[in-house]
């Protein structure tokens, strides 16, 4: 899980699913470059399961520390959001961005000659997918993501059907990724590494919404992450508007 700011100091603060961190990050700096006397933003990037627990728990727990945080304002994909809904902690949700879809990340030189996802069949090739159960709001879209093109290759995926085959009983590791160490494979075996918007690959469409009154910021917040200047930004790294 990743914190930025100052949770004491800040005028509003965020929970938001990582998968748009770097953008999120800038369109964050941004607003409080428009708005300083909001203090700082303080925001919490970690997988979805982790945020609805803290919001239920009142902050995060560390080990022996527990930091005390309560989100103005969550940004997730759209089920996500439905749950906060169901449960009366945000009175409504709005559309905020989209991914691409998915494409493949394979090691630099591409050593195991990966070119389209019918490659992934094979038995000397080795998945790297989200933790299922910890993670499991992005592991669906990848798994669904796989499914679906192993159905249109006619091809089957043995590691989505075990779902436990080869896999990490308990592991850790403090690693930075570079993205040099890696390549971009398209999953339809294109030249192109932009996904195409077809039915196999799962868009994530990330919703936003205020929780309770928003507090102070949380309202100025919402509204200038729909402004043009947070879309150019999302663009840059990827993103787009639904």
């Amino acid at each position: 899980m990743a914190f930025h700011g100052d949770p004491v100091a800040a005028g509003v603060t965020v929970f938001s699913d990582g998968n748009h961190h770097m953008a999120l990050a800038d369109a964050l700096q941004q607003f409080y470059v428009r708005h300083p006397q909001v203090r700082d933003v303080f925001y919490a990037t970690t997988p979805p399961g982790v945020l609805t627990s803290a919001l239920a728990a009142g902050g995060f727990s560390l080990g022996n520390l527990f930091l005390s945080a309560r989100p103005h304002l969550f940004i997730s994909p759209a089920p996500i959001l439905d749950q906060l809904l169901a449960k009366g902690l945000v009175a409504t949700h709005e559309p905020f961005m989209r991914s691409r879809g998915n494409v493949l990340l394979v090691r630099a030189g591409n050593p195991r000659a990966i070119h389209s996802a019918r490659d992934l069949a094979r038995a000397e090739v080795r998945i790297f997918l989200s933790n299922p159960e910890t993670e499991s709001a992005s592991y669906q879209v990848y798994a669904e993501t796989l499914a679906r093109h192993a159905r249109g290759l006619g091809v089957t995926f043995d590691f989505l059907e075990s779902g436990r085959s080869g896999r990490v009983v308990y592991g850790l590791r403090y690693t930075r990724i570079f993205p040099g160490c890696f390549e971009i494979i398209s999953l339809d075996g294109s030249a192109d590494i932009s996904p195409a918007m077809r039915e196999e690959n799962v868009v994530t469409v990330y919703h936003l919404g205020l929780v309770g009154q928003g507090g102070e910021w949380g309202a100025h917040l919402r509204d200038f992450l729909q402004h043009e200047a947070v879309t150019r930004i999302y663009r840059h790294h990827g993103l787009e508007r639904p």
